[in-house]
């Protein structure tokens, strides 16, 4: 993550930094994302037959912010009618209509792109890059609600059905631990109005509407809590009616991703019992029948390879498009499979001929069926916007503080609002709250950052390998930048001496203490040393006992140490937070682990009143394998107050946020980019999960230019 070298483009040249009422506990809340500044999805589209056609890829959206899982409605003048008031003024050129997902504007919503026809090959230079584009978000922007709060969620694969639009939302809260928050809503699109298709306290992802638009097959997590698994979540396929959700039958036990070929076949993956995910179809009761009925399931793809978020074609019934990871290959590709063709199943592949170094995610026909969709990171070579180093995220409470997420974990403000310290790991750099100047000031790898509150220009931070055992070699060190001389090397002390895992400073708000985590007894727990001399001025024991205290955080008014905790199941990975008063007095929970959860990385507001954290409580909002690789897929951000109430979310996405931090300044809501976007920050994980069963694997039924 490291961003040496780099200019910055500032999109907005300052920032106004303006004290938070301490009433209010207002001010900013910065929180990283883990890999999210290396994405930049579009979606993009390439012929079937691109070994024969002499046609390339096209990009199809925008550029902008990150775009994925879309979808060609099969009547895009009808689509058209709903978005414009006279669609006839746009000619008698063909067209598309390219609807999707975007995260443009600091909130995820949908978007209709009216684009010239991609079949029509005089017209497809009004395709790429053209700046007149019309676009008509689906959705009604995030409004303030009479309790205070905006409507933000996660939407995700969106699907039409006449004048509605069909789609998952994380809008509306489960009340129990960690079971998530997803479900299926349908949308009015020309009043806006909404109606959840999803029965109450049941997770659903993934709809997909059936080509009469009558049914609509989910992968469904039921009543079920999430236990932590990142690999498949064990959902089940099932149907219900579009209209209003009602006649609700289970039609598959173990599946997800599912899709229609027609009103009685559903194509979906799962993983195999050889340990290969796979394409199967289940073959339902004949058009008409109500309720539908399973009569059977058969697998499509084979062994030796992962095929996983299958798409049909409703034009050439024949061809199925498939996500893969072959042993042969460390990225995810895109194939085509064409049904019984010479008395077999015959693969061939897409976008491994176009670009095979990058992952290309969740595939889609186009509606003559002779393209195929998928989104993938643009890079550098396709333009769009440059990634962001701060990026505005709708806030629920605008008026009380902003949210933004920073490319760069444990984010921290210099009390007098100066400056933000990040860690690359490796690197801890520093740049101006404008966002201007960035600079590496520690070279190795280090987390968190912590600033003084007393001495300018002096941070805190622990140098050392990260998530280590307790006798791994970490020290505590401070970092004292010279304010009139940015490019004059830091002055570093070693804090803390026998490197037994020191690490999670916090100062005191008088300058005088430093709360930190220690593995020195054997176990990691709480240890207040000086601020200035480290521990040979002595050192005091917070904590005590067999199990971890860390990611510790002292509050501004000097009365709590909050803290992340495994002490009431030592045994597994299960965090709760806590404060403590720094005299050892007062322990008390606030946010429980939830049966095996975590609520990690506390930090107080400016007020001391509030704690924001990241936690998995909200569960997963998404099918894991259907997003890059995540560590934990159900990070997010929360404040919570100390004494445990009004817990409130405060991100919605499908990826791991975590780190938060937050200042008494209000930023004003604005993204601030980075330039020198290059290829190499397309360089992210697919799914480590999806390694190769150990089995012999034969290639020669894919077909290659």
């Amino acid at each position: 993550m490291t961003i040496s070298g780099l200019l910055i483009l500032v999109i907005f040249l300052f920032y106004s930094l303006i004290l938070a009422d301490p009433n209010l506990g207002a001010g900013t809340i910065i929180f990283t994302t883990v890999g999210r500044s290396l994405y930049g999805f579009d979606i993009f589209a390439a012929p079937v037959d691109f070994c024969y056609s002499g046609e390339g890829e096209l990009r199809l959206t925008d550029g902008v912010s990150v775009n994925y899982n879309g979808f060609f409605p099969s009547c895009p003048s009808s689509v058209l009618s709903l978005l414009h008031p006279n669609p006839s003024a746009f000619g008698d050129d063909p067209f598309d209509v390219l609807v999707y997902v975007t995260e443009r504007s600091g909130y995820s919503t949908i978007y209709a792109d009216v684009l010239s026809s991609i079949s029509d090959t005089s017209n497809r230079r009004k395709v790429v890059g053209n700046p007149t584009r019309l676009q008509f978000p689906l959705l009604p922007p995030p409004s303030t609600t009479a309790g205070g709060r905006t409507s933000v969620s996660m939407k995700d694969r969106p699907s039409l059905f006449g004048d509605r639009v069909i789609f998952v939302s994380t809008h509306e809260p489960s009340h129990l631990p960690r079971q998530s928050w997803a479900a299926v809503y349908s949308t009015h699109i020309p009043t806006g109005a909404t109606t959840r298709l999803t029965p109450p306290g049941v997770a659903d992802f993934s709809p997909a509407v059936s080509p009469s638009g009558r049914w609509t097959a989910v992968a469904s997590f039921g009543r079920r809590g999430w236990s932590g698994e990142v690999q498949e979540l064990n959902t089940d396929i099932v149907v219900f009616k579009t209209e209003d959700g009602s006649a609700r039958n289970l039609m598959v036990e173990h599946g997800g991703w599912p899709c229609w070929a027609d009103e009685a076949t559903i194509y979906f993956h799962r993983r195999s019992s050889d340990g290969w995910w796979s394409v199967y179809r289940a073959t339902l009761t004949d058009q008409g029948a109500d309720p539908l009925s399973l009569v059977s399931i058969n697998r499509i793809t084979p062994p030796g390879f992962h095929a996983f978020t299958p798409a049909t074609a409703t034009t050439a019934p024949e061809l199925i498009a498939v996500a893969t990871r072959r042993p042969t290959s460390q990225f995810r590709h895109i194939e085509v499979m064409h049904l019984n063709k010479g008395g077999g199943n015959a693969y061939v592949e897409v976008t491994r001929l176009i670009a095979p170094h990058a992952h290309h995610f969740n595939p889609f026909f186009s509606p003559d069926g002779r393209r195929i969709g998928y989104n993938r990171c643009r890079g550098g070579r396709s333009g769009g916007d440059p990634p962001l180093l701060l990026e505005n995220i709708e806030s629920l409470s605008p008026e009380t503080f902003s949210v933004f997420r920073i490319d760069g974990s444990f984010p921290s403000f210099s009390p007098d609002g100066r400056w933000i310290a990040y860690a690359g790991l490796p690197g801890i750099y520093v740049v101006n709250s404008n966002g201007s100047n960035p600079r590496e000031v520690y070279s190795g790898n280090a987390f968190p950052t912590a600033w003084d509150w007393k001495r300018k220009g002096v941070m805190y931070t622990s140098q050392g390998p990260d998530f280590a055992a307790e006798s791994t070699q970490v020290d505590i060190i401070s970092l004292t930048l010279n304010e009139d001389d940015d490019k004059a090397e830091p002055h570093i002390k070693k804090l803390t001496s026998g490197g037994t895992n020191n690490a999670f400073p916090s100062p005191s708000p008088d300058g005088k203490w430093v709360v930190f985590r220690s593995g020195r007894s054997g176990y990691k727990n709480l240890y207040i040393m000086d601020a200035v001399e480290g521990e040979s001025a002595g050192i005091y024991r917070l904590t005590d006992g067999p199990w971890i205290d860390t990611m510790c955080n002292w509050s501004p008014d000097g009365e709590w140490i909050a803290f992340a905790s495994n002490r009431d199941d030592p045994e597994r990975v299960s965090f709760s937070l806590y404060v403590v008063h720094p005299n050892a007095t007062g322990l008390r929970k606030v946010v429980p682990c939830r049966e095996g959860g975590r609520a990690n990385h506390p930090w107080f507001s400016p007020d001391s009143k509030s704690l924001v954290f990241t936690s998995d409580y909200a569960g997963v909002s998404a099918e894991p394998i259907s997003n890059p690789h995540h560590f934990q897929p159900a990070g997010e951000i929360f404040t919570v107050n100390i004494e445990g109430s009004d817990v409130r979310r405060l991100t919605h996405n499908a990826y791991e946020d975590g780190t938060p931090t937050w200042a008494p300044f209000y930023l004003k809501p604005a993204n601030v980019a980075e330039s020198g976007q290059d290829v190499a920050r397309c360089r992210f994980d697919d799914c480590r999960w999806l390694s190769s069963p150990d089995q012999v694997v034969d290639a020669s039924d894919v077909s290659s230019c």
